[in-house]
């Protein structure tokens, strides 16, 4: 196993930070400091997959060692690019509008030695609104009780299973969801750990909060129900929206 030894004896495997990005180059070097904070020495590796045909972000990265990933459109094509050039013992996929808590690395690290395989942290959204303050609660309980963690939750994963696995489903939505059925269906413990990650409300304040928790809810109900995915897709952005952003 790859990784370091840190002074208290302890291994820590390497883990591979994979973040999707369209058009994030004005705070992508943002997101790559605040993992490097995180890791803290700690050996970590940070992918950067691009789904945008001038690989915008790309070019935006400051740091040499982040690992660039050149890829199609699609938020499940881009994470199953950047874990195909991952070397990592651990894959963690990360949100570019997502934060990771304190010592995260650690903690998932620990969940993967207790032979969990599969996983996510519990949700919090940037705002100060009660709202979205209940949104992420219920997100989160919804998560524990489903087992079946968004993606902007951090999922993470022994790297050797996600292969087994196959990868994320290329669907333009609910990539994350279908995912973790496929996880839950095999009988795999799924470790939802408490810490938070806090993803960026911006959605929520572009279109409106009971707007967007109303759609988010909608969709996931009628994907549960056998919806087409391409058919959701179109109704999750709106049209502006579909050849923006992944």
């Amino acid at each position: 196993m790859q990784g370091k030894t840190t002074g208290k004896g302890e291994k820590i495997p390497l883990i591979s930070v994979i973040v999707p990005v369209w058009n994030e180059q004005r705070g992508i070097n943002s997101l790559v400091r605040h993992v490097r904070e995180l890791a803290r020495g700690l050996d970590v590796e940070i992918l950067v997959a691009d789904g945008h045909p001038d690989a915008t972000t790309l070019a935006a990265l400051d740091e040499p060692a982040v690992i660039r990933v050149r890829a199609p459109q699609g938020r499940a094509v881009q994470m199953n690019a950047g874990a195909a050039g991952a070397t990592g013992d651990i894959l963690l996929f990360l949100h570019a509008d997502t934060r990771l808590p304190g010592d995260a690395f650690r903690k998932v690290a620990g969940a993967v030695a207790l032979g969990f395989r599969a996983g996510a942290f519990d949700l919090a959204i940037d705002s100060g609104h009660p709202w979205l303050w209940l949104v992420a609660r219920v997100a989160s309980l919804r998560s524990r009780l489903e087992r079946l963690p968004y993606g902007d939750q951090a999922h993470f994963f022994d790297a050797g299973y996600f292969r087994e696995l196959g990868g994320y489903a290329e669907i333009p939505i609910m990539e994350d969801v279908e995912l973790f059925r496929r996880v839950r269906r095999a009988g795999e413990r799924i470790r939802i750990l408490p810490d938070r990650a806090v993803t960026s409300a911006r959605r929520w304040e572009k279109e409106g909060m009971l707007q967007r928790t109303l759609a988010n809810w909608w969709l996931r109900l009628r994907y549960a129900l056998g919806a087409d995915p391409e058919d959701l897709a179109g109704r999750y952005r709106p049209h502006s929206e579909n050849t923006e952003r992944t």
